[in-house]
């Protein structure tokens, strides 16, 4: 891998994904499972929770001879197969599941999954569009302020080497002044701190809305840790992650390179967010204890109940994965509202 300078972008497009020692893309890598814990690989429940509201756009969408399931950021196809497994049959034998990935289709995975390395065309299927932290891999601009407050990109090198580049300017600067609040500015007057970082989203955002054109009808949605514009963190997210642990982030392929998601930015002017915990709660996935008299009556099932519980908690837990994000986004009109009037 070339050790030159260049944006954090580039870097890690080639870290993630080159043809032969990216991250997510090498041939016989373990995948994303092999390095750290989402909420596909913490429980089945959320692959249940997921058909479920598979089944709530199904049923607005008036039971459609073909129902589209696209899954972005695939990974090894674990959620695709949760979700098939378990979806009721009539469903089942309606849904065309397909997996959006850059790496190769496993081996053993479910023949009935197309597995492709880019979206489908613009509207051509009708269904539900779902990206687990997906948009959390987009590879992003990093940029710095100097000593005179002024954002400059960050250069890298394959050592994970920084130095500050030229000002931020054009598309990046407006971008900057729109969904990064103060005190980080992109005016090349200068006037904020220096030291501070961030991540420009923009190619997060186009990403985004080229996932929800492929949408006919239906709904798309994106999971992921996120912030708001009036909460940015002051140096910014960018971290990696390798074998269940978090590392510094060098893009050498060796790690994970990875930031939190404007959510915000991402959303279209039909958007509704709310966070996992919410919207797990809404589609059944409460994590409540079951009652004590069932140890009584059923020892077996309170243990598998309890066990069900605790797997629960975690993927609504608000200071965990239940403070992720989600951005649902209806195309057509008629998935609007579907987990509208839950409790968080």
């Amino acid at each position: 891998m070339t050790n030159e300078w260049c944006g954090w972008r580039e870097a890690t497009e080639r870290a993630l994904y080159g043809p032969d020692n990216g991250f997510y893309t090498r041939p016989g890598g373990p995948g994303p499972a092999g390095h750290f814990r989402t909420s596909v690989h913490a429980s089945p429940l959320y692959a249940g929770a997921v058909a479920s509201l598979l089944c709530r756009v199904d049923t607005a969408l008036g039971r459609p001879d073909e129902l589209a399931l696209v899954d972005v950021g695939a990974g090894r196809g674990e959620l695709l197969t949760g979700v098939l497994a378990a979806l009721p049959a009539e469903v089942s034998a309606r849904v065309r599941p397909c997996a959006v990935e850059r790496a190769a289709r496993p081996e053993g995975i479910d023949p009935r999954i197309d597995w492709r390395g880019e979206l489908p065309a613009p509207g051509s299927v009708s269904g539900l569009l779902f990206a687990n932290e997906w948009l959390d891999n987009v590879p992003v601009e990093v940029v710095e302020t100097d000593e005179d407050g002024v954002p400059r990109r960050v250069l890298v090198r394959a050592d994970g080497t920084e130095r500050l580049g030229e000002p931020v300017d054009g598309a990046d600067a407006a971008w900057l002044r729109r969904w990064w609040a103060p005190p980080l500015t992109a005016d090349a007057a200068g006037g904020g701190s220096p030291g501070l970082r961030a991540e420009i989203g923009r190619p997060r955002d186009e990403a985004w809305a080229r996932a929800v054109r492929t949408l006919r009808a239906g709904l798309a949605v994106a999971a992921d840790y996120a912030h708001e514009r009036g909460d940015r963190p002051l140096f910014g997210t960018l971290t990696g992650f390798r074998d269940g642990r978090e590392v510094p982030p060098v893009p050498d392929g060796s790690c994970d390179i990875t930031a939190h998601v404007a959510l915000d930015a991402c959303a279209g002017p039909s958007a509704e967010r709310l966070t996992q915990r919410a919207a797990l709660h809404a589609l059944g996935v409460t994590g409540r204890r079951p009652p004590l008299t069932l140890a009584a009556t059923d020892p077996s099932g309170y243990v598998r109940a309890l066990s069900e519980a605790g797997a629960a908690a975690e993927l609504t837990d608000p200071a965990g994965l239940g403070g992720f994000g989600w951005l649902m986004e209806p195309v057509g009109g008629a998935c609007a509202g579907l987990l509208k009037g839950w409790d968080a």
